[in-house]
């Protein structure tokens, strides 16, 4: 039993500060009220950053895909909260804690469409519905 004991904490002591860095190291929200028909690539990218895929539709048209997360801000506050029940705990609060910061947070997918000039097209959002790669994803893309 004292093993057993010995090892939970050594467990808990090594995984300790992962649900702290995970709340401080959260994702902005793009902010995709800017996003509309008509706008640039390039005005774009400055809030949704580089895509993750790129291709050519069958006429000609450029496509790419961003991707982006909802729900999973940085907080100070969230690892204030997790650093105090980590001291408290000894650290086996990490078994808790790193598995709530892991679910934190909704990703997305916006496929957009830019015409000849990269201009916006067309804009298509969806959940992503899996940690499967995009290319083995049955979503409509």
């Amino acid at each position: 039993m004292l093993r057993f004991c010995g090892v939970l904490l050594l467990c808990g002591l090594l995984l300790q500060g992962c649900s702290v860095g995970m709340a401080v190291s959260g994702s902005e929200e793009p902010d995709l009220s800017t996003l509309r028909v008509g706008a640039t690539r390039g005005e774009v990218e400055l809030h949704l950053g580089t895509p993750i895929m790129k291709s050519t539709t069958e006429d000609g048209l450029s496509q790419d895909i961003y991707e982006y997360e909802f729900g999973n801000e940085p907080s100070a506050w969230r690892a204030v909260g997790h650093g105090a029940m980590d001291v408290l705990t000894l650290g086996i609060w990490e078994i808790i804690g790193t598995p709530i910061e892991a679910v934190q947070g909704e990703k997305y997918h916006t496929t957009i469409t830019y015409d000849a000039d990269d201009k916006v097209k067309h804009i298509k959002t969806e959940k992503k519905t899996s940690e499967k790669p995009l290319s083995e994803q049955q979503s409509g893309f």
